[in-house]
């Protein structure tokens, strides 16, 4: 039981140390993507990488971003990509990255796990790890199976 003082009164609660227990001890996995044609794939990845966790976080990029490291423009803007990750009934959290730093939401977060896609290249499982020890977060990394990736793969469906 658990005492505080709230408006002058002592109060005991239970169920504070409950709920603040749980988001202490819970497991957070992050992901990245563009989702830009929303697809069985993605639902396929992210749902895996829920399975690696308590608490999924999907990290949706920005136009700009994409345009920087895929060299088109996305088919969708940003915020509708974002509202359609959002639906997902999986997906404890979703928000637009950082312009700037995309290891933002990482270093804010804290996940205990990483998950990518398995078709995110660009990005060095290594390199990744070694850009993470010097900002001081021990995440694991995973690499996403894919899912039928012949058929549903957003290049293959635009």
């Amino acid at each position: 039981i658990l005492v505080y003082k709230s408006f002058g009164y002592l109060i005991k609660s239970t169920i504070f140390l409950k709920y603040s227990r749980i988001a202490f001890t819970m497991k957070k996995v992050i992901t990245f993507g563009s989702f830009d044609i929303l697809h069985k794939g993605h639902e396929v990845y992210l749902k895996e990488a829920k399975g690696y966790g308590d608490y999924l976080i999907v990290v949706v990029a920005r136009d700009e971003n994409i345009l920087k490291f895929k060299g088109c423009k996305p088919k969708h803007d940003e915020e509708s990509r974002l509202r359609d990750v959002k639906k997902l009934d999986f997906v404890d959290e979703a928000f637009l990255g950082d312009n700037k730093d995309i290891l933002k939401p990482i270093k804010e977060l804290k996940p205990s796990v990483i998950c990518l896609g398995y078709d995110q290249n660009t990005i060095s499982e290594e390199a990744l790890k070694n850009e993470l020890k010097k900002i001081g977060i021990n995440a694991e990394i995973v690499r996403a199976k894919p899912f039928k990736e012949h058929i549903f793969k957003s290049s293959k469906l635009k």
